[in-house]
């Protein structure tokens, strides 16, 4: 059985991007890759044979929805997550602490806070209680389905990612915001390597104790905002330990995206793979890559298709504007998505305002499909060699 491992395929002149192969035990996961998000063993509105077929060779799920529901103990009765859902090819789980951290400060209202906002310390957004305490052992957070308590630590977070079977997981790390002081990012940078030490040694604990089990690689997570220094140094530091792979989180403003990322994989190893979480627009993909990242992941293609927003190669728009009403043409003429060849932007209008289940069913198809073949586009024209021509068509036509 294939346990885990990369390798480098091709290289992209002039920058830090590749191509590449990552090998796991549920199969092989070719590089520049998107990573559909599944957070509740299900990407929402479609079944994991859509998925297949549109293309998606990975499924990422979140280890803190599935600790609280069903159970990551009922998951590993299961034969784990891939068997659980039904799944046939890789998955991911990430460590759950950027749920844990982000539904108890209010994240989405901090998103939409000033940064220039006076930086703190205890960050919060207005008019919300907070639900999770951090502190140097692990965080004690507030359920947001039943109001009951819960404490995840590095060690937890393992033993809830082992029994959830992933072939990649992520180490316990502290997401912060840009809102919160200099200060308070250093101390987060120290605390998520010590975080990621001892989850290295959960790991390997549990790796002897389930041997049994197929082997789930362990990626560790570079933080330190915006930063250099402390970006680099975290990247330094967590790449000296004993792990798989790494991802790249944290706080950053989408216009230093592909900075961070360089600062980043100029410290990491080659011969190890760099996930870039939470990140999936055209744009950003494209910076990711150049800067040398590996899988990207995010919600956005289904969150928007269920509220009625599609991509399209020149821009996204609204099918529930009345504009679409009788226009019967498909989403994207050159796309070769399912919903685009069997339906028409008014039908798709007429779902959405019918309030009909199948609404979002046949967009996530779209937007999937359409992140999904994109990043393929991309791993290719770095193995052709036009990946330069290919990235100034892409982004030139949505100009």
């Amino acid at each position: 059985m294939t346990e885990f491992g990369f390798e480098v395929e091709a290289r992209l002149e002039g920058s830090l991007g590749r191509a590449g192969v990552i090998h796991t035990p549920h199969g092989d996961l070719r590089t520049p890759a998107f990573t559909p998000v599944g957070t509740k063993a299900t990407v929402k509105a479609v079944t994991p044979e859509v998925m297949r077929d549109l293309g998606a060779q990975v499924i990422l799920a979140n280890a803190y929805h599935l600790y609280l529901q069903p159970g990551a103990d009922i998951v590993d009765a299961a034969g784990g997550l891939a068997a659980f859902m039904g799944w046939h090819g890789p998955t991911i789980t990430d460590s759950g602490g950027f749920q844990v951290l982000s539904l108890g400060v209010g994240f989405k209202k901090i998103l939409a806070m000033d940064v220039t906002t006076r930086r703190s310390d205890d960050v919060i957004a207005e008019g919300k209680d907070r639900l999770a305490h951090v502190d140097d052992d692990g965080v004690t957070f507030k359920s947001h389905l039943d109001g009951s308590m819960h404490r995840f630590t590095p060690e937890v977070s393992m033993q809830v990612q082992h029994q959830i079977g992933a072939d990649i997981m992520f180490a316990f790390d502290e997401c912060t915001t840009l809102l919160n002081t200099r200060e308070y990012q250093e101390r987060s940078v120290e605390r998520t390597q010590a975080w990621a030490e001892r989850c290295v040694a959960e790991h390997q604990r549990l790796t002897v104790e389930r041997a049994d089990r197929p082997y789930q690689a362990l990626f560790a997570v570079v933080q330190g905002a915006q930063y250099e220094d402390l970006r680099r140094r975290s990247a330094r530091d967590l790449a000296a330990l004993e792990v798989d792979g790494f991802g790249i989180g944290g706080a950053l403003e989408k216009d230093q995206l592909g900075t961070i990322v360089r600062w980043v994989c100029e410290e990491l190893p080659e011969d190890r793979p760099r996930h870039l979480l939470g990140i999936g627009e055209p744009e950003d993909v494209f910076a990711g890559v150049e800067a040398g990242a590996d899988t990207f992941d995010c919600v956005a293609p289904s969150r928007n298709a269920r509220n009625g927003t599609v991509y399209h190669p020149v821009k996204r728009f609204h099918l529930t504007n009345g504009t679409h009403r009788r226009d019967f043409n498909p989403i994207d003429e050159d796309c070769d998505c399912y919903t685009c060849r069997n339906y028409t932007r008014a039908y798709l209008h007429h779902l959405f305002k019918s309030k009909e289940m199948l609404s979002a069913t046949l967009a996530t198809i779209h937007n999937e499909r359409y992140i999904v073949r994109l990043v393929d586009q991309v791993r290719q024209s770095i193995v052709d060699g036009t990946f330069t021509e290919h990235r100034d068509d892409v982004l030139g036509r949505r100009a």
